[in-house]
């Protein structure tokens, strides 16, 4: 919220004025995502009111569909994308990034704008969480020098840049993190608080430089440990149907196959076959909440020829079987509940 928004709120004659270029803007945005339906929802906050603001998106694109997202940017703003699945590219005057599955950056639009696209064919599943400058100085200002530049921009000068930050892979910390703002806690009245918590982790995260030269020896080594177990997690997720061998993964992460299913089962408290199996559950799972894969081509679609393999896999990893995966209506639900023992 620029400082002439500011003023406009503090006084009472201009409230109209501000409150219509609110809906102006949130017209702007719902328009963008309207043609996909039900693959856009707001998680938290309100980017005019709050400074910030927690968005979903799940969907899928046609072949021959290409959709440009920069639309729905806020001109004032920096942006963090959490992209989960599907490929994107975002490009300014200068530079040009590409996200891919389980990676992560950010980007602001400034008054010179973005171009923004989503590859066709693709399903597309990622968080964006937009900041105010306002936002940011208030949580920020204390922290200069520790600050990724074009944040710091953000925090210092008060103007709004266009640019756009490195990406990285997501972490399996990150991941997690990225997973619970998916579940917030089923109490109404800590939601708020709790995604207060979750923003400011997210900027913890992602808007700090990552200093590595006065870096002791036992953490590089735990943070090297990390992420290679970040890299085979990556592999795995790309090639569910039909795993790599050990040898091969530890041949594409630099290591022999013993260190690595050490490390992985050290870092992760499964084997990677175990880890694997989890993977391709949570895949088979998301496939029959769709709607659109019955159990067999669930099963076929992550690497089972076996029916009555996937069914105990799944059972095992799911607690019930996939023939009862999900119970997706209210009434159903009450069907199959009524009808347990009591």
């Amino acid at each position: 919220m620029t400082d002439t928004t500011t003023t406009e709120l503090t006084a009472g004659r201009s409230e109209p004025k501000l409150n219509r270029r609110r809906q102006v803007l949130s017209l702007r945005e719902a328009t963008v995502w309207r043609p996909l339906g039900d693959g856009w929802r707001q998680l938290y906050g309100n980017f005019q009111e709050l400074g910030v603001s927690i968005e979903w998106h799940d969907f899928e694109l046609d072949s021959d569909a290409t959709f440009e997202w920069s639309h729905s940017f806020h001109p004032n703003s920096l942006e963090l994308c959490l992209n989960l699945a599907g490929h994107a590219s975002v490009r300014c005057a200068s530079s040009n990034v590409e996200f891919e599955p389980l990676t992560a950056g950010f980007y602001a639009p400034g008054k010179d704008g973005l171009r923004a696209s989503r590859k066709p064919g693709e399903r597309h599943r990622f968080i964006t969480v937009e900041f105010s400058p306002r936002f940011l100085r208030e949580h920020l200002l204390q922290c200069d020098g520790a600050l990724h530049p074009l944040v710091e921009k953000f925090v210092l000068s008060g103007a709004c840049p266009s640019g756009v930050g490195e990406i990285h892979r997501l972490t399996t910390e990150q991941e997690q993190l990225i997973s619970q703002l998916l579940r917030p806690p089923s109490f109404q009245g800590a939601r708020r608080l709790w995604y207060q918590g979750k923003v400011l982790q997210l900027m913890v995260e992602f808007f700090f430089e990552r200093r590595g030269e006065n870096e002791l020896f036992c953490d590089r080594q735990k943070r090297l440990a990390r992420e290679r177990v970040d890299r085979v997690v990556a592999i795995l997720r790309r090639s569910l149907a039909e795993p790599p061998t050990l040898e091969e993964i530890g041949r594409e992460v630099g290591c022999s196959p013993f260190y690595l299913s050490r490390t992985f089962s050290r870092e992760t408290g499964m084997t990677i076959p175990q880890y694997v199996r989890k993977l391709r559950m949570e895949r088979a799972a998301e496939l029959l909440k769709s709607g659109k894969y019955n159990v067999t081509e669930a099963a076929m679609e992550v690497g089972y020829s076996s029916l009555s393999h996937f069914s105990q896999a799944f059972c095992q990893t799911m607690g019930c079987c996939p023939a009862l995966y999900p119970l997706r209506t209210p009434p159903q639900k009450a069907s199959w509940d009524s009808g347990l023992p009591k």
